[in-house]
């Protein structure tokens, strides 16, 4: 026992080493740097999967009844603060690195061949093992301080990873767009560390609970002035973890390589505003204000997230979309006390969207070379179509994640959802509305995508999208829509006969083992939520381990297998009403129609239904043209106002003082000549016009 609690903080030290040797090789040998590409890839892979066993030793020692460890040394000591460092081993804390270390090892592993032929390959496993290395030590962190220092690093990376293509615009005005974004957050997570510092005169997260309740408890402290540190405090994770109003960074975020789209979105970034919460649980509980904040920015980012994403063409950013939904779930779930179910979710919904970002990587990296290598096409769902024939791997791997994301039973995301769903119809039946109305979209949107992706004919060959021209132009050839669907079948097999139609073909095999992995916790990783007996939470160690973590009561109820069965019908059927309105809309059978307008009602069903709310829907709700308007061209405006008069007003004057004082030099030097007759014609000048001032007068 206690040989692993020593050797924990070995666990971020490993990534640190890789990054540090691939960061050290990179610029020592740039010129050799093609020949240690495999050996950086193999240093990094093997580097974390050391870390990720440490990880499974240390969740087993917890599972075992191991007691919580907390190690400290002191960092900065002076009279007034003492600053210290360490680790933190709990069942939090162990649930996190092995959720954190399996799915970046999934993630390097897949990153091999999807970044093999670009040319920063080992400057991108760089930044990788950096990103990894800074979630472990934030997941580790015993208190505020250390954890606001790994936050940042978090931030750096992402800004680092998602620029990683810097040269194009979007990719740069990308990552910005996210620092930008994030800053204001983090501002208020420091502003709200401080504020806690003053209250209770620790940062260290035990102190802060116990100390903070005697405060209250004894009226020693002003509760506005708590609950608005603590919202302050809560600015960070709503940033970090897209939540509204600070969500407007992850789509964007898509500009990354794909392998970087699915461990922000699964187990690094995003998730660090989720465990942040959860980690400050125990004191967030104490004020109900702030619980009830929780839990409606929740439930609004949640159906937010999944309105905005039904509309969307491009096939990562509907997956953004998606994250962004979950993770309101998620904020729904801690901010109600349902404590177990959010985290609960976290698990699930982490393998489920790394699957389900890999499997999109797979699709792009397919078409890629048919379409083209720009986002605009090589993204965009209405060019793909079909690919279940071409790629059956990864159509499956990418269904089991949409069949887990929709809660159907048995798959992973099931039993979280549908606990978040009651607790939350519990709760409060308004939020229970919302979050029962967002299991619906979702399960459309989900749908949505994989029958817009997998079924139906492969479109990649179409010149031109859909609803841009009553013709489609194949290889050369204008075919109306109007005209018999087997006439365009025929024309297929026609040129595909003589090879000039291409059709994407399955990733190898280095790409689609990471999938298939995946897929495994996919099904089965709920198993570890589940009680099966009459017993409370006999065989449920998560919420054990959870209730050990928090120590409270709320995290935990009794309940047997066959009756959460029954009381999961409602959560099943609004999941499979979804899916049914999906094939009704974008199934296989709509392929067989063909006249223009029923087409674009099939791939625009919104926009049919109903033209403004897919016009809100498409443009993301307005938030970004609103935020455009009001904080961008207001700011510039401010800036263009205060330029002209720091140079018409402020400069003019110093400016003004400096030409008068030239001019009345420059006309002392003619006045002070050293000539008489000068001095004679200025006197009789002075003495005239003084004479002909009075005669005036």
């Amino acid at each position: 026992m206690e040989p692993i609690f020593h050797s924990v903080w070995l666990i971020p030290s490993f990534p640190f080493l890789a990054s540090f040797f691939l960061g050290l090789v990179s610029f020592s040998l740039p010129s050799y740097i093609k020949s240690f590409r495999r050996i950086c890839y193999f240093i990094s892979v093997s580097f974390l999967i050391i870390a990720m066993f440490i990880s499974f030793h240390s969740f087993w020692e917890q599972i075992t009844g191991s007691p919580i460890h907390r190690y400290l040394w002191s960092w900065v000591i002076s009279k007034d603060i003492i600053l210290k460092i360490g680790y933190l081993i709990d069942p939090l804390t162990s649930i996190m690195l092995i959720l954190v270390t399996t799915v970046g090892v999934m993630v390097m592993i897949y990153s091999d061949s999807y970044m093999f032929h670009d040319q920063g390959y080992v400057r991108f496993f760089c930044y990788l093992s950096l990103f990894t290395a800074s979630m472990l030590g934030l997941v580790l962190s015993p208190n505020l301080i250390q954890i606001y220092i790994f936050w940042e690093l978090v931030g750096m990376c992402s800004y680092l990873l998602i620029g990683f293509w810097f040269t194009r615009p979007s990719a740069a005005n990308a990552c910005q767009k996210a620092f930008v974004t994030n800053r204001i957050g983090d501002f208020g997570l420091l502003l709200g560390i401080l504020g806690f510092y003053w209250i209770t005169g620790s940062f260290e997260f035990q102190d802060l609970s116990e100390r903070l309740f005697e405060l209250l408890s004894n009226n020693q402290i002003s509760v506005v002035f708590v609950n608005l540190c603590a919202i302050l405090l809560f600015l960070g994770p709503i940033a970090k973890s897209a939540q509204f109003p600070l969500h407007i960074w992850l789509p964007d975020a898509m500009e990354g390589p794909t392998p970087i789209s699915a461990l922000i979105h699964a187990a690094t970034m995003v998730a660090a505003g989720i465990f942040l919460v959860a980690r400050m649980f125990p004191l967030f509980e104490m004020l109900p204000v702030v619980m009830f904040t929780i839990s409606w920015v929740g439930a609004i980012t949640a159906l937010l997230g999944a309105s905005i994403a039904m509309a969307q063409k491009d096939l990562k950013k509907c997956l953004a979309y998606s994250t962004m939904s979950q993770l309101g779930y998620m904020m729904l779930a801690l901010g109600i006390g349902s404590y177990k179910a959010g985290l609960f979710h976290l698990i699930t919904h982490a393998y489920s969207k790394a699957l389900l970002f890999l499997g999109s990587g797979s699709v792009i990296h397919s078409i890629e070379p048919i379409v083209g290598y720009h986002p605009n096409k090589s993204q965009n769902m209405i060019f793909m179509g079909g690919l279940r024939k071409h790629m059956p791997i990864t159509a499956i791997t990418f269904l089991s994640g949409t069949l887990s994301l929709c809660g159907i039973p048995p798959f992973a995301c099931f039993w979280s959802k549908d606990e978040i769903l009651v607790d939350s119809w519990f709760h409060s039946s308004l939020l229970g509305f919302l979050a029962f109305s967002t299991a619906a979209l979702t399960a459309f949107y989900m749908f949505r995508i994989y029958f817009l992706t997998f079924e139906g004919h492969f479109r990649g060959n179409f010149n031109k999208e859909y609803e841009s021209t009553p013709f489609i132009s194949i290889w050369g050839k204008n075919i109306r829509f109007s005209e018999k669907r087997n006439e365009i079948d025929n024309f297929y097999l026609e040129k595909a006969s003589k090879k000039l139609i291409l059709y994407p073909k399955e990733s190898n095999n280095i790409m689609l083992f990471p999938l298939i992995l995946l897929t495994i916790p996919t099904l089965f990783i709920g198993v570890i939520g589940i009680s099966f007996s009459q017993k409370q939470m006999d065989l449920d160690f998560l919420s054990h381990l959870l209730h050990l973590a928090i120590n409270s009561s709320n995290s935990t109820h009794s309940e047997t297998f066959i009756k959460f069965l029954l009381d999961a019908t409602p959560s099943i059927g609004i999941a499979f009403f979804g899916i049914l309105v999906s094939f009704f809309s974008y199934g296989p059978n709509i392929f067989f129609i063909s006249e223009l307008k029923k087409l674009q009602f099939i791939y625009f069903f919104p926009k049919s239904v109903s033209p403004f709310f897919y016009n809100w829907s498409y443009h993301r709700g307005y938030i970004d043209e609103f935020y455009d308007l009001f904080f961008v061209k207001s700011v510039r405006f401010l800036a263009k106002c205060f330029y002209f008069i720091d140079q018409w007003f402020i400069d003019g004057i110093v400016n003004g003082t400096g030409i008068l004082s030239f001019l009345g030099g420059e006309g002392l030097k003619y006045v002070e000549g050293g000539r008489i007759p000068s001095y004679l014609f200025f006197l009789v000048s002075c003495m005239f016009l003084s004479s002909l001032y009075s005669y005036i007068i």
